[in-house]
């Protein structure tokens, strides 16, 4: 593996015009293709194989136009005063005749204000108390063709008609209308920025890993996008693509930029020592790409189309961040030739220390070894502290945007928790008739608990007669709605008393299944539940393999598993904190946690984990097998790799947290949690814990049975083939370092 890799980095700098150029050209490439078919992505949520996915599908087939319905542009205007909404009559008449103006409208004489609702539809429109009213907009645009300038437009008629303490909320296809962004990135590529300018105490050297960032991440989103052509992709994948994507990309690089700066150091040729960086460094970003992708990927084995398409693309972007850091980077250091670490800030000490410098990282290091019992309990009881209010999680899942809260909590007030997320039944006699069927299902629901709608609750036919769809009619369709919220246990409740009584219908000769979002939702966190224990068995015992054949031990691996353990349940404990119970007040607008989160951040996490353990303890065995004692090793380990470890977590740190800024709930939750996983594992666990369990092994922490050391294939992730190419010739054998600063 060294020796290829080795031979790779020098091909690359050797011919680095050619390298860029296919870089420039592939980015060109899928921009251009993108930019000339446009594809969009999607909204929808499909769970194939599940009831609510098969009432799905029988609503698309038999009920088109209410499908149709559904794809197109609807939006809820919520009205609301503490004295009553009557007492804003004009206003609220001035704003509906603003909506009318609306483009696309489907038909504006339904647009109407709540206080002109027939009696018998009022109770739709108005709350019991007069306090909050309901408008209902629809267009006839797609919601996939919607765009932010008509958000903007919309919103903007909404503040204009915010006056006199009338109080006016929206929620809807318009409103979910997401920003193109760039916030977040942007911001995240500006901190790395800023930290690796004082890592490398240059600024051209900071510059090359955020040039292959960006393209590893812009190459990734342009393939994701361009898949939508052939494949239906749910639009959330993206911000998990590029969140990841930017982290891995910049940390992979600088891994291998500070690698090559010590090769230059030790002497020889430039060429000589990308080769040497590659061959070394190289090799453990590679073995920690596949930990990272074995983890995404395997996200495949929960089943959900949406979440598949997360991993893939994670999987694609954590790929093509390996494959610049192996051949990008070593052609962009041949492109700077020794301008590469220039120009040196003069009031940035120089990153690269001396072999004899007492640095912070060695100071803690001998701290660590010197005491290790101390560090370890320190350490987690930390995270254990941290994991406490994991024990009150609660899990749902919502794709509502923090602009539509207010309308949403107004929804609640007027008209019930429900009224956002109907049970829609579909029962279905492909022999003929429905009607004894669905007269059936109807009956039961009604005598079920929380129905809100059990009085006026009926069913709807596919029948040809416009007037009388009942009639002649195979398929029923019953929208039903709760009296709690989507993500209530009583919904759920429901939903599974509604599928119970599903022999009862095929007796009467039909078939039923629950659908609409808040089914999809509460499948969807069935699903999840039931794939973890499959999934955790597939990444770990993977990734532990490839653990066993990097560090040929036991033990590490071990203790790095059992780290992750702690480490992630701190991190959704910490998340329970913040987001479900309101900690601190750093969120308004508490929730559940996104039910995909805690399948989705173990892989990751796990992922990302065992990067930091491969780059920590790479260096650690390399100067063990060249001699050094297990604790004289672990020191080298802290003077060579603490500083880039912690530099690399500070980025990543740094890049999920900057998402937090995203305006939808899914970025935010996550980039928080992702950040926080990332600092309880990498400073606490691979920084500090597992340093000081290896100290306590001592030898015995670096070596396999001796059974198992002969079916282990040596991959020389250490570089020991490579580790002193290009400098036989020089004094000593290139074996010791020079004292010098950078190189220039």
């Amino acid at each position: 593996m060294a020796s290829i890799l080795f031979r790779l980095g020098r091909f690359s700098f050797r011919h680095k015009w050619w390298v860029i150029a296919a870089w420039v050209a592939a980015m060109v490439l899928v921009v251009s293709l993108v930019s000339a078919l446009q594809p969009k992505f999607s909204k929808d949520f499909e769970l194939p194989g599940t009831d609510s996915g098969n009432a799905m599908t029988t609503m698309q087939k038999y009920f088109p136009v209410a499908t149709e319905d559904q794809e197109q542009a609807s939006t809820s205007v919520l009205v609301q005063a503490p004295d009553g909404i009557a007492k804003h009559a004009a206003e609220i008449d001035k704003l509906v005749a603003s909506l009318k103006e609306l483009p696309e409208l489907k038909d504006a004489a339904t647009i109407v204000s709540p206080l002109s609702v027939p009696a018998e539809s009022r109770a739709q429109a108005l709350s019991e108390d007069g306090k909050v009213g309901l408008i209902q907009v629809r267009q006839t645009t797609n919601i996939m063709d919607l765009e932010i300038d008509d958000k903007h437009e919309f919103v903007d008629i909404l503040k204009d008609h915010r006056v006199g303490g009338l109080n006016v909320e929206a929620t809807g296809s318009l409103m979910s209308i997401q920003d193109e962004g760039g916030t977040a990135e942007m911001l995240g590529f500006g901190v790395a920025f800023i930290v690796m300018i004082v890592f490398f105490g240059a600024l051209v050297a900071a510059f090359i890993p955020l040039i292959t960032g960006i393209f590893a991440v812009l190459i990734t989103i342009m393939l994701l996008t361009l898949s939508t052509e052939f494949l239906d992709v749910n639009e959330s994948a993206t911000g998990i693509v590029t969140m990841l994507g930017i982290a891995v990309s910049i940390d992979y690089a600088l891994f291998i930029v500070s690698r090559y700066r010590s090769e230059v150091a030790r002497g020889g040729s430039r060429e000589d020592a990308v080769g040497r960086a590659v061959g070394t460094a190289g090799s453990a970003v590679v073995f920690a790409g596949l930990t990272v992708i074995i983890a995404v990927v395997a996200l495949m084995v929960i089943g959900l189309p949406f979440v598949t398409q997360m991993g893939l693309g994670a999987g694609i972007a954590v790929g093509l961040a390996v494959m610049a850091a192996i051949t990008f980077i070593p052609a962009l250091l041949g492109a700077f030739g020794r301008f590469a670490f220039t120009p040196k800030i003069p009031w940035i000490k120089h990153a690269e220390e001396s072999e004899d410098a007492d640095t912070n990282g060695m100071r803690f290091g001998r701290a660590v070894v010197a005491k290790p019992i101390p560090f370890i309990i320190a350490g987690l009881a930390v995270l254990v502290v941290a994991a406490i209010p994991m024990t009150k999680m609660e899990l749902g899942m919502t794709m509502n945007s923090e602009d539509e809260n207010k309308a949403l909590e107004l929804l609640a007030e007027g008209f019930g928790k429900g009224i956002n997320g109907p049970l829609l039944v579909t029962v279905r006699n492909a022999g003929g008739d429905v009607t004894a069927a669905a007269d059936k299902a109807v009956a039961h629901i009604k005598t079920l608990d929380d129905v809100a709608n059990a009085k006026t609750l009926t069913w709807m036919g596919n029948g040809s007669d416009p007037k009388n769809p009942n009639v002649g009619a195979d398929t029923a369709l019953i929208s039903i709605i709760p009296n709690s919220g989507p993500s209530d246990q009583e919904t759920h409740d429901l939903m599974e008393q509604i599928r119970d009584y599903k022999n009862e219908v095929s007796a009467a000769g039909g078939t039923m299944h629950v659908g609409g979002m808040t089914a999809i939702m509460s499948d969807m966190s069935d699903k999840l539940d039931k794939a973890l224990i499959p999934y955790l068995i597939v990444v770990v015992g993977l990734a532990f393999l490839i653990m066993v054949a990097v560090f040929r031990s036991l033990w590490v691996p071990l203790i790095g598993t059992i780290g992750f353990i702690f480490s992630v349940l701190a991190a959704f404990g910490a998340t329970v904190a913040i987001f479900q119970e309101g900690m601190f007040g750093l969120i308004d607008n508490t929730m559940p946690l996104l039910s995909f989160l805690p399948i989705f951040l173990i892989g990751v996490v796990f992922g990302l984990a065992m990067d930091y353990q491969v780059f920590m303890l790479t260096r650690v065995r390399e100067e063990y097998i060249h001699g050094m004692t297990a604790k004289e090793a672990i020191l080298a380990g802290y003077r060579h790799g603490a500083r880039v470890v912690s530099s690399a977590a500070i980025i990543m740190i740094c890049v999920f947290a900057s998402f937090m800024l995203a305006p939808d709930t899914t970025s935010k939750m996550l980039g928080f949690a992702m950040a926080i996983a990332v600092f309880f594992d990498a400073i606490i666990i691979r920084m500090t814990v597992v340093p000081a369990v290896i100290a306590l092994l001592g030898d015995r922490a670096w070596g396999l049975p001796k059974w198992l050391d002969k079916l282990v294939l040596d991959f020389d992730i250490e570089g020991g083939a490579v580790r002193n190419n290009g400098l036989e010739d020089l004094p000593g054998g290139g074996a010791s370092l020079e004292k010098a600063g950078a190189p220039a």
